[in-house]
Order: structure tokens, then sequence, then C-alpha cells
């Protein structure tokens, strides 16, 4: 399986004709999540041949409809569909009371498991951690409580040479601890050195996902290094204080926060209805960190 995020909407609260609003599929180690659920989320997913049997985590940024309103479709067709596997939605605490109400009068029997895991918007932390990686909260300024999330690979062990356990007869029992960073002893006595017998292990992979948010310097040190920022970019610089005003960002916002927090790539997203011509975002964002590209509804982008 690939690692990767699946752009499945990139709008913002309005619907056009090119955009539906948030959500996003983010593949990492094997297992899927889910950031964000906006309506037409399944429809996304149906029409992009999306299979969901390794997702089993839901994060919420925040409850603007635009972002959770995809949400309880979804679930309902999961319990249509003969899902068995519970799932747990990572959001703030008042998903939970808005949620079960609806579960409860619209999805009665379900053959699955809903479960909610409170994430405090204003704090940042680790929400979930698994054996292969972590997803740390990204305390954001909106409208409402709102927060991003880090997705973060744990470091991994060297890679030991297949060559070298031929060669020196390394039995099994012994490959875990010289991955572990030990020399191995032959039988004849010879010590041979852990460096000959391993390669570097790749550098863990990162991703990171704010929206919405004005404009927020305090991501730069929780952002920094990252290698993939999915950030909104809403409105134009010149509607500077539009984006003010509704606490959004524009383009360049977005860019410098890439820059500073030194990003390996920027996907800007969470495009304005009234903005046709989303190359004119790419080309101020450009302008200030090169490395940026348009979010696309289908896309798939590697991590």
């Amino acid at each position: 399986m690939g690692n990767r995020v699946t752009i499945l909407g990139c709008g913002s609260a309005k619907p056009t004709r090119r955009n539906i609003p948030s959500s996003q599929i983010v593949e990492l180690n094997d297992k899927q999540f889910m950031v964000d659920a906006g309506e037409g989320t399944q429809i996304a997913m149906q029409r992009l041949g999306v299979h969901t049997s390794r997702l089993d985590h839901i994060f919420i940024s925040h409850l603007h409809g635009d972002h959770c309103f995809g949400l309880l479709g979804l679930l309902s067709t999961w319990g249509m569909t003969g899902r068995t596997r519970s799932v747990c939605l990572h959001a703030h605490a008042d998903l939970e009371r808005l949620m079960r109400p609806l579960l409860d009068y619209f999805c009665q029997d379900m053959p699955y498991e809903v479960r909610f895991e409170s994430v405090n918007p204003h704090h940042h932390e680790v929400i979930y951690e698994d054996r292969t990686l972590t997803v740390t909260s990204l305390p954001l300024r909106h409208k409402v409580p709102c927060c991003g999330f880090r997705f973060d690979e744990k470091p991994r062990q060297p890679h030991i040479i297949a060559e070298a356990i031929e060669r020196y007869h390394i039995p099994l029992a012994s490959i875990p601890d010289i991955k572990s960073g030990s020399d191995f002893t032959t039988a004849e006595g010879k010590v041979i050195p852990n460096a000959e017998l391993t390669t570097p292990a790749s550098a863990p992979r990162s991703y990171a996902y704010c929206s919405d948010t004005a404009y927020s310097e305090r991501l730069i040190e929780w952002l920094q290094g990252v290698d993939t920022l999915y950030h909104e970019a809403t409105y134009l610089a010149a509607d500077i204080e539009k984006a003010k005003r509704n606490m959004h960002s524009t383009s360049v916002d977005a860019a410098t926060i890439a820059k500073r927090a030194e990003a390996g790539r920027l996907i800007i997203g969470h495009f304005s209805s009234g903005i046709t011509d989303h190359s004119l975002l790419l080309q101020e964002a450009k302008e200030v960190f090169e490395n940026t590209v348009l979010a696309e509804e289908g896309r798939e982008y590697e991590l």
C-alpha cells in the first residue's frame, strides 16, 4: 500500500461545480485515516473507488458544517453495507453530544461501534499513537474551536544487509539486536561491526493538515520540518482584510507558514467559491514558497 493523501474535497463552505467541502484520506504504514468529512464525502469516495477496510479513525478539525456534514451519511452507509469494525471519531467533545441523538434515530441496530475520543482544540498534544506513528493536535485560530493534525512516522530501525546474513551465518535470533545497533560475533570469535551489517533506515515521513485558520505564527514551531503541509488558502492576498475578518488565510499566509516552518512541500486548498481561477492562488503562493501545488479533488499526493 502507498503512503499518500487523497483529496476528496478541497472547497470551503459553499459547494461549487468544481469543489465539495473539505475531506481527505491519509494513508501511512498500511493504515488509513480520514481528516474531516464535509458534505459529499462518501459520494467522492464512491466515484474514486476508495476502499475503507483499513479506515478506523476519523479526525474532525472543527464543528462547522463544511467539515462534518458528511459524517452521518458515511456512518449510516457503513452500517448498511455490513461493517463490523468499530470506528473512532476524534473531535471536539461537542461532536458526541450532537451526533448521539442522530445515530440513535437514523442508525438504529448498527452492526459496529462508533466511539468518540475528545480532542481539546486549545492544546498541542498527542491524540493518537500506535506502534509506527503518532498524531498530534495543532491549535488553530478560527471563529470556533478548531485544530489541525500532524501525522509523524516513528523512527525506523536500520535495514539489515541480506548478504551479510548469509556471509556471517547470522541466526534469526540475532537480527533484532543487530537492528538495535549491536555488533555481531561469529562462531570463530570475530566481531563484525554493526556498520558492516546494516544500512541506515529511511527517514520517517510526516504530514500536517491546517484548515481552517487565520495566519498563526505559533504553527511554525509545531510544523517545523514537516514533509508535506496542507494549509488552507481561502483568499487571494488582495483580500487580506476579508481573510482576517473571517479568520481564514490567504495564499501568501499559507506559503509564509510553509517557508518559515521549512516544510518540504505545500498543498493549498479550502478554496473560496468566489475564486474561479485557482491558478492565481498558486502563483501568489509560489512567489513565497516555490514548492507549492494546488489541491485537486481525486488526486493522490505521495508522502
